[in-house]
């Protein structure tokens, strides 16, 4: 009796590996899948700011910001921008005092980060004292202006 009992045991072991051993294994949890890491998005373009000044450095900076001028100086303006795009149209406009046109131009960029862009204006005889006025246009849409004067 006791060699069946040791039997019965010993089947119902092997029935219980057997039976553990052939069960599906669960797959572990999955986890979503994280997205790619996609290339930044590039910033759309924009004027940062504008610089007036007697000279600009090599990457076209205002070295000294100023909004006061002599009538012998030649004026800067320094446009900073930032941001991308495939064309733009930066344009300058200078008025003096009743908004009378001293001068206008336009430089097309093609912008791929921050960057400046130079204009001036110059006046061999002098400028008349008083105030004037820049605007910085982008594709025919103003986005600043800068006031200053000469003495």
């Amino acid at each position: 009796m006791h060699n069946r009992r040791w039997t019965i045991v010993t089947m119902a072991s092997c029935l219980v590996l057997i039976t553990s051993a052939c069960k599906k294994s669960e797959a572990p949890p999955t986890r979503p899948a994280s997205a790619p890491p996609s290339a930044a998005t590039p910033a759309p373009f924009k004027v940062v700011s504008v610089d007036l000044g007697t000279g600009v450095t090599a990457d076209k900076r205002v070295a000294a910001p100023t909004t006061k001028f002599a009538p012998s100086d030649t004026i800067y303006a320094s446009v900073a921008t930032d941001g991308t795009a495939p064309s733009v149209a930066l344009k300058a406009r200078w008025t003096y005092e009743d908004g009378q046109v001293v001068n206008e131009s336009v430089q097309t960029i093609a912008p791929t980060g921050p960057a400046a862009t130079e204009f001036h204006i110059m006046k061999p005889n002098g400028w008349p004292p008083g105030k004037y006025k820049v605007e910085i246009s982008a594709n025919g849409a103003v986005v600043t202006a800068k006031d200053f004067a000469v003495d």
